[in-house]
């Protein structure tokens, strides 16, 4: 296969592999409204890999903490890396770390479903894809956690495990002789029941301990509300909130007291690369009405919530003006600097 050809297999595993993993990193849990137990998440992403004319399959994992990845394993360079200090600390403290939570538990299953799955499909053609995304949520109080175990197969949701009765739900057509298969299998079902509400747990609140200090931290967020005139009249305020952790925040317009939901968009909580989240939310208004609305926001990382409205910018400063009064000062500066060396030599002279 040429070098542009396994470079488009790569960016399509990675746009599989993204698409699968935001379509799971939601919160489950209530909590999600700042001053409330915040809640704290384990994530495992799992990716196996077949192409043809290639020796073997290829797997990859990826551990998340709170959104935040901080560790991914390569069957390429059989090697596990930390992604953050303190999961090196981690790394350090325990060695058998890395085993258990991306290596071992879920290859040995991962590559030979994804097998099993293109065979039964009759797909021998091309590049074949199975993810497996699980973990653990819990709340910091530590009165509400679940788990959960989906499977996406070349990119499309297939199978997810209800714990409750430890039956698959087919999330494709096609998935349904695979469901029936593993209903059949209890030992699978009790595998993933074990892990997701004993052993997952377990570690999560262990990763808690290591990384507290970078997991646990509040940054407020930086709030600001500009304004995009609109070609009907109308205009479009937007309020954006960036650089906070953790994730969890509120964010509304107020018309006056009241919390104003009528045409209002939000672009969700995203994270930002580094480590912190970012949002925003707009409203079309009157321009009549502009000062009538605030941009809301509550977050733990605030002393108390914030009410911004829309302001004018402040003038413009003439770059002319300043540039002259800088070169002015710098001027004094050396006329000063030469008039001082004159004085001491003349005083040395004398």
């Amino acid at each position: 296969m040429g070098a542009a050809v396994q470079a488009l297999a790569l960016l399509l595993l990675l746009l599989l592999q993204l698409l699968v993993f935001l379509g799971g990193v939601a919160p489950v849990l209530g909590g999600g409204r700042p001053g409330s137990s915040p809640l704290h998440t384990l994530h495992y992403f799992k990716t196996g890999v077949w192409e043809r004319g290639k020796k073997a399959p290829q797997y990859t994992s990826l551990v998340f903490m709170d959104g935040q990845l901080f560790g991914r394993y390569n069957q390429d360079n059989r090697q596990c890396v930390p992604q953050s200090s303190w999961t090196e600390e981690l790394n350090r403290n325990d060695a058998d770390f890395w085993a258990r939570s991306t290596k071992t538990n879920f290859a040995s299953n991962v590559i030979p479903d994804l097998m099993h799955l293109k065979g039964l499909y009759n797909q021998s053609r091309g590049i074949h894809t199975l993810q497996v995304f699980s973990g653990c949520e819990q709340s910091e109080d530590h009165l509400a956690s679940r788990g959960f175990v989906k499977y996406g197969f070349n990119g499309r949701d297939f199978l997810s495990l209800d714990l409750k009765t430890l039956t698959w739900t087919a999330m494709d057509a096609e998935a349904d002789p695979i469901k029936r298969k593993w209903d059949a299998d209890r030992d699978r079902g009790k595998f993933w029941e074990h892990f997701l509400k004993d052993t997952c747990v377990e570690w999560l609140n262990g990763y808690l301990g290591y990384g507290k200090e970078a997991l646990l931290r509040k940054d407020p967020p930086t709030v600001r509300v500009t304004r995009k005139p609109r070609s009907d009249g109308r205009e479009t305020l937007v309020c954006r909130s960036h650089g906070f952790y953790p994730k969890e925040i509120e964010v509304t317009w107020r018309k006056g007291e009241e919390v104003w939901n009528q045409e209002t968009y939000t672009g969700g909580v995203v994270p930002n690369s580094d480590g912190t989240y970012h949002t925003w939310i707009n409203i079309e208004v009157d321009p009549q009405e502009r000062d009538l609305y605030r941009c809301h926001v509550e977050h733990d990382g605030l002393l108390e919530p914030l009410d911004l409205a829309w302001e004018e910018p402040g003038p413009v400063p003439d770059v002319g003006l300043l540039v002259g009064v800088v070169l002015g000062v710098l001027v004094a500066l050396v006329l000063v600097g030469a008039a001082v060396t004159f004085c001491i030599r003349r005083s040395l002279s004398s």
